[in-house]
């Protein structure tokens, strides 16, 4: 196995051309995806200043390299394009520039001048708080395709995130939308804006499959609209001790896409890390994810090309040194992977199952992720749209799955191995509940036939791990279950 530091080189060998075909990627995923161009090389010369000072030691990249400022804020990049995107890591402690339409503003587009310079210059200003204590809102998959969800997102989920930064303990938030924050119209694109903009806080994009240009002929052309309205495809910040990074994931052939990770990125992501102390946080945010699990809950030996990073073992070992979290989403459902050393959430989606009715295939409701980060620790809960942070589950009566036909069972969207599950009849514990695999009874009565649901006939429901399983008597008294979560928050659920 290649060490971290090496592994990459190999990569760049043979940087001469553009896309390989898909075929040919998923015939060698860790060969290189993305060619390097032979272009003008340009350099690009700037400034970091905050609080009337220059600020020394702050990333500034092009998506390739990765400069460090020098005391008095000034930096130099040499890039390969006559127009770049230069970006910089917002560090700990200085506020997240925010647009007016509620985007994050941390780059800039500069053009090379006829000597082949460019300038780029960037302000912060103070933070009023210590971001130490801080928190994440991971939306993926807003996913809306016309003005009826569009609507739906404006009425459900931005007066939700709203109520959530008003109760979160802390005041320096900020948001991420990972992937799918349009179903193929870019023109709404504005339209999403103006509802993070109510929202209040600065929010970073990540880029979908549904988020692309679709008459690209490569990936880098694909992504036009989007990076023309929102910056670089992939980008980090500091918040507090924790280092967050967002990816692009997602290879356009052509034709088609799949999960992937090319050079000029791992390049970047590897000399990104490089500046990042071991053992410390390291959150990533991207759209498809990295592994997951349903591949193996449908009975596959592996997963599809479009729904894991195929070449995923790059990831997996430079993020080997770190205390990493990957959040993602695109396949609408809620499921913890642990895998490498690497915690993977994938979590449920503001659409639910492509806005259909309130839940994802899986039962998870339609809503969100919140991450609080105190000092080094990261904890997280899932935030069911329209409902309290409390509701964490839905419990069915005995017989509710017919394959269980003498156990009731609750849904606990956001449960892991590390959950404590049990039960009470009356008053009386009865027991621990069993967690096994199975499909959501109101997923199964909702998406099951050929005409439900009747907003995308085409959706189905899942198998999810996610169920908790006990037998309980035909003339059971009331049930109450009782679910601990690994921070040692408890949630309670009743029967109906």
């Amino acid at each position: 196995m290649p060490s971290r530091r090496s592994f990459l080189r190999a990569l760049g060998a043979a940087a001469t051309g553009a896309i390989l075909l898909p075929e040919q990627v998923l015939a060698d995923p860790y060969g290189v995806a993305r060619l390097l161009p032979n272009r003008r090389r340009i350099r690009i010369r700037g400034r970091v200043r905050g609080g009337g000072r220059g600020l020394g030691g702050v990333r500034v990249s092009d998506g390739f390299h990765v400069a460090r400022t020098a005391a008095d804020g000034s930096f130099e990049l040499v890039t390969r394009s006559e127009e770049a995107i230069v970006h910089l890591s917002t560090p700990s402690g200085w506020a997240i520039p925010r647009r007016e339409n509620g985007t994050a503003g941390f780059y800039r587009t500069v053009w090379a001048n006829g000597a082949g310079e460019a300038e780029a210059n960037f302000d912060l200003d103070p933070l009023e708080h210590d971001d130490a204590n801080h928190a994440l809102l991971a939306l993926p998959d807003i996913q809306t395709e016309h003005d009826f969800e569009m609507a739906r997102f404006h009425a459900e989920s931005v007066p939700d995130l709203i109520r959530t930064v008003g109760e979160l303990a802390t005041p320096e938030v900020f948001g991420v939308s990972c992937g799918d924050i349009m179903y193929d119209d870019l023109s709404m694109y504005p339209d999403y804006e103006e509802g993070i903009a109510r929202v209040g806080v600065p929010f970073f994009q990540c880029i979908g499959n549904h988020d692309l240009d679709f008459d690209g002929s490569s990936d880098e052309a694909s992504t036009v609209t989007f990076t023309g309205r929102f910056g670089p495809r992939y980008y980090s910040l500091d918040r507090g001790a924790v280092h967050y990074i967002v990816l692009d994931d997602v290879l356009w052939h052509g034709s088609g896409y799949i999960g992937y990770l090319g050079y000029e990125q791992l390049h970047w992501l590897e000399a990104d890390l490089a500046t990042v102390e071991p053992g410390a946080p390291v959150v990533v945010l991207a759209h498809i994810p990295v592994r997951g699990s349903r591949f193996e809950r449908e009975g596959q030996r592996r997963p599809g090309a479009s729904v894991c990073i195929n070449n995923r073992e790059h990831l997996y070992r430079l993020l080997e040194p770190f205390e990493a979290h990957v959040i993602t989403g695109h396949t609408h459902e809620n499921e913890h992977v642990w895998t490498s050393g690497v915690h993977e959430h994938v979590s449920g989606t503001v659409c639910g199952a492509w806005w259909s009715g309130d839940i994802c295939g899986d039962g998870t409701p339609n809503g969100y992720s919140v991450y609080e980060v105190r000092g080094s620790e990261v904890r997280w809960r899932y935030k069911s749209t329209g409902h309290d942070a409390d509701h964490q589950m839905r419990v069915y009566p005995r017989g509710a799955d017919p394959m269980a036909p003498d156990e009731f069972l609750a849904n606990i969207w956001d449960g892991d191995d590390g959950w404590t599950v049990v039960w009470h009849e009356g008053g009386d514990r009865r027991g621990v509940m069993a967690r096994r695999q199975g499909y959501d009874p109101k997923s199964v009565a909702e998406h099951t036939g050929p005409d439900l649901p009747t907003h995308r006939s085409w959706v189905d429901p899942y198998p999810t791990r996610h169920l908790w399983y006990a037998p309980v008597a035909p003339d059971h008294g009331p049930i109450t279950v009782e679910a601990t979560d690994r921070f040692g928050r408890t949630y309670t659920g009743r029967a109906g």
